[in-house]
């Protein structure tokens, strides 16, 4: 019961993640005619969710903490978390394709990471919110 509600406020990124992969697979033949890589898409819309779960994990579980200092601290702490996942990731593609790289995807994946990290900030402050003061 605590583990449902704790991960209902996520539903949001669950959706977002759905949507994009629905787009991403209907949208096929567009994303060829604008030299959209619909691989990348599909597979940087998978990293940036699982990243975005475990940094939901590591912030959540500093909300359970009675120090608010803690609560701040771990979600600073998820945040760079998952922009030095990402950045190690972008950095281990551009090294593997250099030239061959797909440029749009990869910049459609950094608008992405800008959603997944908005949405998951506004999911904690939404639950910080809720917390009873102690």
């Amino acid at each position: 019961m605590i583990l449902r509600n704790r991960f209902r406020e996520f539903v949001p990124v669950v959706l977002l993640f759905v949507i994009v992969n629905a787009l991403a697979i209907s949208l096929r033949t567009s994303w060829m005619n604008w030299n959209v890589s619909q691989d990348l898409l599909i597979y940087g819309n998978l990293f940036l969710f699982a990243i975005t779960f475990l940094s939901f994990l590591i912030a959540e579980k500093g909300l359970q903490n009675k120090n608010p200092h803690a609560f701040v601290r771990s979600v600073y702490g998820s945040i760079m978390f998952k922009l030095f996942i990402c950045l190690i990731a972008a950095f281990i593609y551009i090294a593997i394709y250099k030239k061959a790289m797909n440029k749009p995807a990869f910049f459609a994946c950094m608008g992405l990471y800008l959603v997944y990290t908005f949405l998951e900030v506004s999911i904690l402050t939404r639950l910080l919110r809720k917390k009873p003061n102690e």
